[in-house]
């Protein structure tokens, strides 16, 4: 599997870089902004580092331009946020899968940016599988028709919320509280903190957009 890693600048306690997620055999490490210089903190080699670097030093910007082979240096004035930019170039690898990480924490508005980016590119995208990361928690979209959600020993709760339009016919099979043909309309918190039961669980609506979120306890 070719997974893309994307690494924002966010406050350093959220930003996952550990076997879980990248024990793969292919993964290729994009840096955004300052997310770059958090890669090479961490002993990791960007293979690209997109943004407007506003908030590198000029030591960091000296070591980015030393040790990265493909920079994007963007004007700070623009349409797309860095985290934006740097995972549409993660998305040139051709990836099956990326993960976001450092978005979480921080500035909400760049929070909630990023959310509604990870929407509107994982609609753009239905063949890459995206996912925001933090140390507690993986969020990711799922769009009508049966998803599969698979078990795993690291995250134990999951909860669902609609995103942008009311989720029709909400049928889950699996987990410790199931449901059959629920509406979930805006604002509804009802979905929230369910769990496995079953190695594999299955999320299934007819209409609307299902922000999903994986969970741990510290």
């Amino acid at each position: 599997m070719t997974v893309a890693v994307v690494v924002a600048g966010g406050p350093k306690e959220e930003i996952v870089l550990n076997d879980f997620l990248f024990a793969h055999e292919e993964v290729f490490y994009v840096g955004a902004d300052h997310g770059a210089i958090v890669l090479m903190e961490a002993g990791i080699k960007p293979h690209a580092a997109v943004g407007d670097f506003d908030s590198l030093t000029q030591e960091e910007w000296h070591q980015i331009g030393q040790y990265v082979e493909d920079i994007e240096d963007f004007q700070a004035e623009k349409n797309e946020t860095d985290t934006e930019l740097a995972i549409l170039k993660a998305l040139e690898s051709s990836p099956e899968r990326i993960y976001i990480t450092g978005v979480t924490g921080g500035r909400l508005d760049h929070y909630e940016s990023n959310l509604h980016t990870l929407y509107r590119l994982q609609k753009e995208y239905p063949h890459v599988e995206m996912y925001i990361i933090n140390k507690l928690n993986c969020l990711s979209f799922l769009n009508a028709g049966m998803n599969e959600i698979r078990n795993d020993s690291f995250y134990k709760y999951l909860s669902f919320y609609p995103f942008g339009e009311n989720v029709e016919n909400m049928t889950l099979r699996g987990v410790k509280y199931e449901t059959t043909d629920l509406d979930m309309p805006i604002g509804s918190g009802r979905f929230t903190s369910n769990e496995f039961v079953e190695e594999v669980a299955t999320a299934t609506f007819s209409k609307g957009t299902c922000l999903m979120i994986r969970s741990k306890d510290e």
